[in-house]
């Protein structure tokens, strides 16, 4: 289901990390769907050809860049945003998509799981935004839009979710802190938060909690969907097409929020 125009992202060029994943992918189909340039980057490039061929497919005439790279590598950051300028003209969006999950109560978490989900969930955010963020304001004329994922467990503490859990915090006060500093330059930014969405990590994230509390992958899913009131996981095109949203004049004054997509799990 398409509810944007063609032209609702018309004469922008959305960059998306992450976009190998189930989230990612479907943000960029939706961004070509609604008339945007982008440049899709991740680490594996099978996927980015087989994604850039989706794309293609949605709109022969869609202009699509893919580039990978290690978002945790800083050349790599720097010299996708150059590249992506260069090869699509200014960028006007970006989508932060990229992480990982980790899991595990306090004391079963080593420190280098401990890093490796900050450096990518947090770090690499932080500092891949920051390159694009000083490509935005030396435009003549400033604008942008950015939309980071957090999730609910950046809004909410649940048990053996330490890690990740901390990291999406870490996203939603970034999100805040940027989006006061950056509508002074006609920039806005905010976050999405999903519940449980139906894509690879979603699936792993149930399946690793049922491993912990003896259950296997069937029964923990009817767990968590008995716990939602709509009784359903969100779809990645669900959460794709808030993004698109967020990423378009239509939510020109909605500047620094977390917007909930949980099927109803988290009312506050």
């Amino acid at each position: 289901m398409n509810v944007f125009s063609n032209e609702a992202l018309s004469g922008h060029h959305i960059l998306i990390t992450g976009a190998t994943g189930g989230i990612g992918y479907e943000t960029a189909v939706e961004a070509v769907k609604a008339g945007a340039a982008v440049t899709i980057t991740g680490r594996d490039e099978e996927k980015l050809k087989a994604l850039e061929e989706a794309c293609m497919n949605v709109d022969s005439d869609a202009k699509v860049f893919s580039a990978p790279a290690d978002m945790n590598d800083q050349e790599a950051r720097k010299g996708l945003v150059s590249e992506a300028a260069e090869q699509q003209g200014p960028i006007t969006g970006l989508v932060n998509s990229a992480g990982v999950i980790g899991g595990g109560p306090l004391d079963e978490i080593s420190e280098e799981d401990l890093r490796s989900v900050m450096e990518l969930n947090y770090f690499s955010t932080v500092l891949l935004t920051q390159e694009v963020y000083k490509h935005m304001k030396q435009q003549s004329n400033p604008r942008g839009a950015i939309v980071n994922l957090s999730s609910l467990s950046g809004l909410r503490g649940t048990h053996s979710n330490i890690a990740y859990s901390a990291s999406k915090f870490a996203v939603t006060g970034f999100t805040q802190s940027l989006a006061v500093e950056a509508i002074e330059h006609n920039i806005r930014v905010n976050a999405v938060c999903p519940g449980y969405v139906d894509t690879a990590m979603g699936q792993q994230a149930i399946k690793s909690k049922g491993e912990r509390e003896g259950r296997s992958y069937e029964e923990q899913l009817k767990m968590a969907e008995a716990g939602i009131p709509s009784g359903q996981l969100s779809t990645p095109g669900e959460v794709s097409r808030a993004i698109i949203f967020l990423l378009s004049d239509a939510s020109s004054n909605i500047i620094g929020e977390s917007m909930k997509i949980s099927g109803g799990s988290v009312m506050r």
